[in-house]
């Protein structure tokens, strides 16, 4: 199975940009209302930016050319009423598209959590968890500029350059193309510097990844880090992820930089052509005053927005590499997912049946982990698989939760093809107990009642009785109220195994996997949890893999598993009877006792 670290690049597909940006922009038709009163509030002060101009050429060329001090006066309250307009609808303009944005970030974060929980144990397995996460925390909030920016900017700032352009050309058509004679230069420029740009930011984005997956790597191991004094080495590796980092960062920035000085040399070449042609050309007694002072004023009110327009296309070439690595999650279908047509797996006895079944990863479909495996579990059987390390022990009972899809065969419960029956309605019937005893930060009483949701503290609690975890809870300071760490700071180990087994048993499965889930425990409690095991067990049918033989030798079939394949199935006695691998197994582990 091919994993990606660290130290790897992800591979990244390549989408089209408009797809991309489409995409990315169809969220906002949800805010279809707000955009709407955005858009209203925008052309009013829009409107309000525009006439200020003609109000000045008005106010010079005719009331103070005129003397018409009342004309004058009237002309400056009618601005200040105009300009607290615009002030207060650009603040309530920002307040709303602030909103906006939030809520449109908030809704592609779920949607990709969600998403994310429903992806197959192979996308988990192939890649570190902090690359993961640096796509559902950075690379989503780093859209939160382009989505506020697309209303705030976009469409005002292209309207308001409509708008200016329109006034250029009704007050002197000359003057403005003389002033606009750059724009062919600026448009040429602008995607010179994007097709290098966008390459650059997406490797920038896999450089964040990488230092994301490293922090979250050794933090999670820095138990194993300090243990081995390995401290200096691990330095010097974040010192060459955050360089690189850094390295493509600067190469990325170093053409986004350019847009600015692009910007100021087309304004300030359009300048310099809007006075000469004015001046020199047509001459300063064609062209009054005040249409000079407007014309100037209007430049700077073309340029202005074109700058905003610029930067807000740079945003998006910086940030549109974000939303790939986004989308491309949200595209990645899960492995294992309901098929049209499912039912409900209804109330299961606990039969299990592998039927010729045959089990290779995706990525390596040559290399056979389970070959040819055929069974038959009755209702209530305890099943125990033994066997060397990479056997294919964890293998048949991660097939029968349904973590992973046959290659071959069929695997059925009580009758019922597990392809047939929806993934939820499976699992709700299962009990999954790991050697991997992860808790959450919480309460004890939380983490056991994480196996059912809606378990009372009177089930919570018999659960923790059936496996002699109640006596430590209680002796703790409060009780099953204790708070605890993921890490569960505090606990021993044969601890931690056992709010993990109880929180297994609150569950109350039919079908019931344990997966070396007695090897953290030490020998006196390993025997309370297994009265507490046959107890609670009765009428399950329960599926045990384990390295300590002596824990299995009640179970009602033994299958010794080697090569992807049944070596030998029966009883304790009768295997030992058979003296072939089992026997050899079982003197290997006690020859010295």
């Amino acid at each position: 199975m091919a994993v990606n670290s660290f130290r790897e690049d992800e591979e990244q597909k390549q989408v089209m940009n408009r797809e991309t940006i489409v995409r990315l922009f169809r969220y906002l038709l949800s805010y279809k209302k707000t955009i709407a009163i955005v858009l209203v509030i925008m052309a009013v002060t829009t409107g309000i930016t525009m006439i200020n101009p003609l109000l000045i050429q008005h106010a010079i060329d005719v009331d103070i050319a005129e003397g018409d001090i009342r004309g004058l006066l009237g002309l400056g309250v009618l601005a200040l009423v105009l300009n607290l307009v615009w002030l207060a609808g650009d603040k309530l303009r920002m307040m709303m598209v602030a909103k906006m944005a939030n809520h449109v970030l908030l809704e592609i974060r779920d949607e990709l959590y969600v998403h994310i929980q429903k992806l197959s144990f192979h996308f988990f397995d192939s890649r570190p968890t902090g690359k993961i996460l640096a796509r559902v925390i950075g690379d989503v909030n780093s859209l939160k500029e382009v989505l506020s920016d697309s209303v705030t900017t976009l469409i005002p700032d292209f309207c308001t350059i409509i708008g200016v352009m329109a006034i250029m050309m009704a007050l002197n058509w000359k003057l403005a193309l003389a002033a606009l004679i750059t724009l062919p230069f600026l448009a040429g420029g602008m995607y010179v510097i994007q097709t290098f740009s966008h390459k650059r930011w997406q490797l920038v984005r896999k450089k964040n990844s990488n230092v994301n997956a490293f922090v979250h790597e050794k933090l999670s191991g820095i138990r194993i880090v300090q243990s081995f004094r390995s401290e200096r080495e691990s330095m010097e590796d974040f010192e060459i992820l955050v360089n690189d980092q850094v390295r493509a960062y600067t190469g990325a920035v170093r053409f986004a930089d350019a847009f600015g000085p692009l910007i100021d040399v087309t304004w300030g070449v359009g300048g310099f052509l809007l006075y000469f042609i004015g001046i020199r050309l047509l001459g300063v007694g064609n062209v009054g005053i005040g249409t000079f002072l407007a014309f100037s004023t209007y430049l700077g009110m073309f340029w202005s927005p074109l700058r905003n327009l610029a930067n807000f296309y740079n945003k998006m070439v910086t940030n549109l590499s974000a939303a790939e690595r986004v989308f491309e999650i949200l595209d990645t279908d899960p492995e294992i997912k309901d098929r049209e047509g499912v039912m409900e797996l209804p109330d299961v006895k606990g039969e299990v049946r592998f039927d010729h079944v045959s089990f290779a990863y995706e990525d390596a479909p040559d290399q056979m982990v389970l070959k040819d495996v055929s069974f038959t579990i009755k209702p209530g059987e305890t099943i125990a698989l033994v066997g060397p390390t990479g056997a294919g022990k964890t293998t048949i009972v991660n097939l029968i939760s349904r973590f992973y899809e046959v290659t071959e065969g069929r695997v059925l419960v009580d009758g019922y093809d597990l392809r047939d029956v929806s993934i939820l309605s499976l699992r709700k019937q299962m009990g999954v107990m790991t050697q991997d005893n992860f808790l959450f930060s919480g309460t004890i009483k939380e983490n056991i009642r994480y196996g059912r949701l809606d378990a009372t503290d009177e089930e919570i609690i018999a659960a923790a009785k059936a496996v002699n975890a109640h006596a430590f809870i209680m002796q703790m300071e409060n009780g099953y109220d204790t708070k605890i760490s993921e890490r569960g700071a505090g606990l021993s180990i044969g601890q931690r195994q056992l709010l993990a087994f109880a929180r297994t048993m609150v569950s109350m499965p039919k079908i019931l996997i344990l997966d070396e889930a007695t090897s953290s425990i030490d020998t006196h409690t390993e025997r309370l949890v297994q009265q507490g095991i046959e107890t609670l067990l009765k009428g399950r049918t329960s599926f045990v893999i384990a390295h300590r033989l002596s824990t299995i030798k009640k179970a009602d079939r033994i299958f010794v598993i080697d090569h992807g394949t049944i070596m030998e199935e029966g009883n304790h006695s009768q295997l030992m009877d058979k003296r072939g691998a089992y026997y050899d197994l079982y003197q290997a582990q006690f020859k010295n006792l």
